[in-house]
């Protein structure tokens, strides 16, 4: 695209594309190949040695992948994005193209439940570990922070409580202590906050949801803002000689074009080339679909989702509703301060008489698909303490305030008088 400054919306039509001058397809075309020709032995050489950049293998990259990492990073407004194979391995690798053994983490304690298994349990055995902190005081975050903190990890929106962490103050006082922000930006997406906007360095997003918007693939992406100096030395792996490429120190040696992208790039051919999480092209071409209709979806997830907010909070059936949208939750003052084009599509409410009453709403209610997703087309019912955050103990499940009789919705793009009208069915029956 040209120089001119576009608006989201065409960015999300538009970003990452050139036409193909051979074929002229005006559709992204999806590159089904392991692996691409080397003009030369001096190129095949170059590439290797990160002195050109382009394909090699599409572990690495891959055009279809290109297209989709460009067009998210335009969204984010970020420098470089790194596409993986779920959500899940672009949060590990996130981590660990940082932290190494010896290292800490401070990370909000109202995470989604997989990725607090793999802060609690799964990275302490490689020698990272992390304090976790209540995130509705950014204070507590200051506060745990040590000489081997290396990052601070929140989500904007917490998975499944709702919670919405206070970005720009986390930011202040990690860029205080010279660490970067590592943001989970699923629940939001690009269109909703740009997070980098307000001091987040590294954005994460789950594609599987929003972005894709159809349950019809899984994959994840990393976006580099650019903006962090990774020259301290707090960070040996960005500092100290990498042996992988001839003593290469990725804070430091590489041509000034890829200068502020080193953390995606060491990404790229670290972790990701390394061990292997790498989006196919089939799935990047999806997130691409998905990613063109993103700015309608979203607006509407979020119309229909405070119509539920306030359908709930009204509904003497129900103890408790949180919706960051609702001006009586505990988030919104913060929410408000960020959200400016609607407050995202999940809902989740406590129902009168608990888990039993919870479980009975989830097995009869029509209209509603029972699964471990959020952010599809469709609307979407979970139970997360048995299910999603089953991992946790109790006592870790109501330290990030997740409750037994908790029901989630993902509230998706059907008529939203039809949404309602199977939420009260479903209640009706579950108070019987």
């Amino acid at each position: 695209m040209s120089e001119k400054k576009y608006r989201f919306e065409t960015l999300s039509l538009h970003a990452g594309q050139t036409v193909n001058p051979t074929t002229l397809s005006r559709g992204v075309a999806v590159e089904r190949t392991s692996s691409f020709v080397f003009k030369s032995t001096e190129h095949a050489a170059n590439l290797f040695g990160l002195k050109e950049l382009g394909n090699i293998y599409t572990r690495l990259m891959n055009p279809t992948t290109d297209v989709l990492e460009q067009r998210i990073a335009a969204l984010e407004g970020g420098a470089a994005s790194v596409a993986l194979a779920s959500g899940t391995s672009a949060i590990h690798y996130a981590i660990i193209n940082i932290a190494r053994q010896g290292d800490e983490i401070v990370a909000a304690n109202n995470l989604y439940g997989g990725t607090y298994t793999m802060f609690d349990a799964i990275l302490p055995q490689f020698g990272i570990t992390t304090k976790f902190v209540d995130p509705k005081d950014p204070k507590n975050f200051e506060k745990a922070i040590t000489p081997k903190t290396k990052l601070i990890f929140i989500e904007t929106i917490g998975n499944p409580v709702l919670d919405f962490t206070d970005v720009a103050e986390v930011a202040k006082i990690a860029h205080a202590h010279g660490l970067p922000l590592v943001v989970d930006a699923t629940f939001t997406t690009p269109y909703l906050l740009q997070t980098i906007e307000h001091g987040a360095d590294i954005v994460i997003n789950s594609l599987t949801k929003w972005i894709g918007g159809h349950g019809s693939a899984i994959g994840g992406i990393v976006t580099d803002s650019g903006k962090f100096n990774w020259k301290s030395e707090k960070f040996p792996l960005f500092n100290e000689p990498d042996p992988n490429y001839h003593g290469l120190k990725w804070a430091h040696d590489l041509p000034a074009p890829l200068a502020p992208i080193a953390y995606a790039l060491r990404l790229r051919t670290v972790p990701l080339r390394n061990l292997g999480a790498a989006i196919s092209p089939d799935n990047a071409w999806i997130f691409i679909q998905g990613a063109e209709t993103l700015p309608l979806r979203i607006v509407r997830h979020s119309e229909n989702a405070l119509k539920v907010a306030e359908f709930l909070k009204k509904d003497k059936r129900v103890d408790w509703v949180r919706y960051p949208g609702l001006p009586s939750d505990p988030a919104h003052a913060v929410a408000k301060k960020y959200l400016k084009r609607g407050y995202g599509g999940m809902v989740v409410f406590g129902i009168k008489g608990g888990y039993e009453k919870a479980v009975k709403l989830i097995d009869n209610i029509q209209l509603f698909s029972h699964l471990a997703n959020v952010g599809d087309a469709k609307s979407l019912i979970l139970h997360p303490a048995s299910t999603s955050h089953s991992q946790l103990s109790e006592a870790q499940q109501r330290e990030s305030g997740l409750t037994p009789d908790l029901v989630r919705l993902s509230i998706g793009l059907e008529h939203s008088d039809d949404i309602l009208e199977a939420l009260d069915e479903g209640l009706t029956i579950s108070q019987k």
